[in-house]
């Protein structure tokens, strides 16, 4: 809230302007309220309302299950601390997905899929830290 004081024809008014939206004004002039509309242009905002395009639903990729196979192990690629985890088991993944983030080197670093397919286990708990080459995660 601003206070003013203003002399109109030799008479002084104490105002005080509480807000305003758009171009009304809500005021109290000698203590009595009043919304006054304001006779000006209103700023542009001159950075420009970035409007993103809704986002696809991911497409499954077609995986060739087979019964007995392996998992293939994902390795840590530095040693670090386990920041985000961002998949749960059974979750089917693409290659370059962002799986997790681990902190090294006071810097984040994402830990992307590679290859497609489907989390077996995820070997790590946010907080843990790891070293280089320990299994992050299991892929089938």
């Amino acid at each position: 809230m601003k206070s003013f004081t203003f002399t109109i024809n030799g008479n002084e008014y104490g105002v005080d302007v509480n807000d305003i939206e758009d171009n009304i004004a809500h005021i109290e002039v000698n203590g009595t309220r009043y919304e006054v509309e304001i006779h000006r242009k209103i700023k542009q905002s001159k950075t420009p309302t970035i409007v993103r395009a809704a986002s696809r639903v991911p497409v499954k990729p077609d995986i060739d299950k087979k019964e007995g196979g392996s998992a293939h192990a994902l390795l840590a690629p530095l040693p670090g601390n386990i920041t985000q985890i961002k998949v749960n088991p059974g979750d089917i993944i693409v290659k370059g997905q962002e799986l997790m983030i681990m902190e090294a080197m006071k810097m984040e670093n994402k830990v992307l899929a590679d290859r497609a397919g489907v989390v077996e286990s995820i070997r790590v708990q946010i907080g843990q830290a790891v070293l280089q080459g320990d299994v992050l995660l299991e892929i089938i």
